[in-house]
């Protein structure tokens, strides 16, 4: 039977529908799982979701109202939900506690680095300046290399050395949770990947976005065949 993987999707849209970019789908089914669309807000737990999938995809999107990480606003923050991250804050948290395999894209990142007690820069050219671009204006996709921390899970993944990379943010950690470690950076600094401290689960959280270029680069799709991997027990946790 195959694996089932859920993934969670954008808040309700103008047009009263919710929407997911296909290439998500598209990169969980060449990894040959089952897709489950998990939409913001309703009344039941977030055990009783997880417990119809085998695996976790925190899916990318607007900003993290910053009321959950007590920041401050900024003016360049947009589609903030607070049903979607009162949604993904309690699934995050849920599938952590069960073992669930869990992979965080890019907004993911930050909710899972929320999740777990960390904070958030509202909007990274005030920290890092623009050396690095991590979006193209108004608000697209900037291409630039990640650096790849060597003994981590991420590494054991997508290998060692640098991985070039689809950037699509302007937030970005600030202050690091606990019990989650850096695994990746951008050249400015940036922190461009986590992943757990302790792992007593398979998680991996990026702050690009592998699913643009997955269908051309074999080390992209990598992160969603091996989460894939995870759910059906078949990988051992790696890292240092």
């Amino acid at each position: 039977m195959p694996v089932r993987i859920g993934i969670t999707t954008y808040g309700r849209a103008e047009d009263d529908n919710y929407t997911l970019p296909a290439n998500y789908v598209d990169a969980l089914r060449r990894a040959e799982a089952d897709v489950v669309l998990l939409p913001p807000g309703g009344a039941c737990e977030p055990s009783h979701w997880l417990a119809q999938i085998d695996g976790l995809v925190l899916a990318g999107g607007g900003d993290i109202d910053p009321s959950c990480y007590a920041g401050t606003s900024h003016d360049t923050m947009y589609m903030t939900d607070l049903s979607r991250d009162g949604t993904e804050l309690a699934l995050t948290k849920s599938a952590l506690e069960s073992g669930l395999p869990l992979l965080c894209i890019c907004r993911g990142l930050q909710v899972a680095n929320v999740a777990l007690g960390g904070t958030l820069v509202g909007h990274v050219p005030d920290q890092k300046g623009t050396a690095v671009a991590h979006r193209t204006a108004p608000r697209r996709p900037a291409m630039h290399d990640i650096v790849i921390e060597p003994q981590t899970l991420l590494a054991s993944v997508v290998g060692e050395g640098t991985l070039w990379s689809a950037s699509w943010h302007h937030q970005a950690v600030d202050e690091l949770a606990p019990n989650l470690r850096v695994s990746a950076r951008a050249p400015d600094g940036t922190i461009e990947g986590l992943e757990l401290r302790e792992p007593a689960s398979w998680m991996l959280a990026v702050q690009w976005h592998p699913e643009l270029t997955a269908e051309e680069d074999p080390r992209q799709q990598a992160l969603f065949n091996r989460l894939v991997e995870a759910a059906s027990g078949q990988q051992v946790i790696e890292g240092g």
